[in-house]
């Protein structure tokens, strides 16, 4: 009787874990082929939570205005699962062609991978262009049908098309449902205000410390010594020249910033029109002329701060503008929330504070992906330090309020 051979033993090089992808039962139909403007806007609504930013008439404002199209490397790219020929899920999805107007920074992994010798572009992007709000972007009620438009999202980077799958601004749910299917999960950081029931802007203003509180006041107070007064307006409330002055502010203070707009003249009409129920202007008037505008969105839970400008520079007219109205409007509407966006610690002093964010990523090479997957982990402790540290700048007091008449 002969001995068994020896066995013989291969190397090869570790790869990434990926986690190997589930069968989903009573899988939907994933189609690529369904854009959002021949979808039922109910239908779609149904899938959205009712959050005006992922809402039918935003998407459609952003396609039909040009602003998310190839031409402006935005190209729809939309998932959309099927069951029983009823819309059971969606994903909005984008073929990239640069990273601009995404608010999560990768211009270095792109960089990393030309100076390799590999492309980067094209990639998918699962996002509101232009618009950093964290909120569902699998958009579908069970997990099942989650999961079956993630994995075909994934099968377009592994078939070689496109490098890489970037879920932006994605909520906690599915943060948790990406990371389980093997995605790079990246933090971040933005700036939101909560109202626990504020009777009005100095009920607010009362849970600051003594010095926090003085500096907002006296910010306000040179304001009005300076003739500046502001109005809010609703839906219907803001007129065609309204629109058009917001509109040439906005456009003058991307220009001063040395950049291009995102969004056109054409795009913000089209949302005033078919949103008027989830848009809010603030003007600013200097002895009665318009100075300054700023547009955020809303619905009954929350207030988005989005788009802003100005004729003129105006010592705190920034601060008044985007978030002291912008308070002041949620006081009154018995909005809970605020979001004031990323970036920008000088909204901590006031009174918005660091809230994490999250995001999934899925590199179709293996060797940047372990790089990558380095990286986020590295970044996320210093994002939860940074946290931390801002967290210790509130204005708000450690203690019950007292009055302060000296103010």
């Amino acid at each position: 009787m002969k001995p068994n051979p020896p066995s013989t033993i291969r190397m090869r090089v570790p790869v990434p874990f990926k986690a190997p992808g589930m069968p989903v039962p009573f899988s939907p139909v994933i189609r690529d082929d369904v854009t959002v403007e021949s979808l039922d806007a109910a239908d779609w609504n149904r899938l959205t939570g009712g959050q005006p930013l992922l809402s039918h008439a935003f998407f459609l404002a952003l396609h039909a205005s040009g602003c998310a199209s190839k031409a402006t490397g935005w190209q729809p790219r939309f998932l959309t699962a099927w069951r029983d020929g009823v819309l059971a899920g969606a994903l909005p999805l984008y073929a990239k062609s640069h990273s601009y107007g995404e608010y999560v920074f990768d211009w270095g992994w792109a960089d990393a991978y030309r100076r390799h010798g590999r492309r980067y572009y094209p990639k998918l992007v699962a996002a509101v262009p232009f618009t950093p709000v964290p909120g569902p972007r699998l958009l579908a009620p069970d997990p099942g049908t989650r999961r079956a438009l993630l994995d075909r999202a994934r099968t377009l980077v592994a078939e070689g098309e496109y490098s890489s799958l970037h879920v932006l601004f994605v909520d906690e749910p599915a943060a948790a449902e990406g990371e389980a299917a093997g995605m790079i999960v990246r933090n971040g950081l933005q700036f939101h205000w909560s109202n626990p029931g504020y009777r009005d802007f100095a009920d607010f203003l009362s849970t600051f410390s003594h010095d926090k509180r003085k500096k907002v006041k006296q910010e306000r107070r040179k304001l009005a010594e300076a003739g500046v007064t502001f109005v809010r307006k609703c839906g219907a409330d803001i007129t065609p020249a309204d629109w058009r002055f917001f509109y040439g502010c906005y456009e003058r203070t991307y220009r001063a910033h040395h950049s291009t707009p995102y969004l056109t003249l054409d795009f913000f009409r089209r949302v005033g029109r078919t949103m008027p129920g989830n848009v809010m202007m603030v003007i600013g008037m200097r002895d009665g002329a318009p100075l300054c505008a700023a547009l955020d969105v809303y619905d009954g839970d929350a207030l988005w701060g989005r788009y802003w400008g100005t004729t003129d520079f105006v010592r705190g007219l920034h601060f008044e503008a985007c978030y002291y109205q912008a308070i002041e409007f949620c006081i009154e509407r018995r909005i809970a929330r605020f979001e004031g966006g990323a970036q920008g610690v000088h909204k901590l002093a006031r009174g918005l504070l660091p809230v994490p964010t999250q995001s999934l990523h899925e590199i179709g090479d293996p060797a940047f992906a372990a790089a990558i997957a380095d990286y986020c982990a590295r970044e996320g402790a210093d994002v939860a330090h940074t946290r931390d540290e801002l967290s210790e700048g509130s204005p708000y007091r450690a203690v019950e309020p007292v009055q302060d008449a000296a103010d």
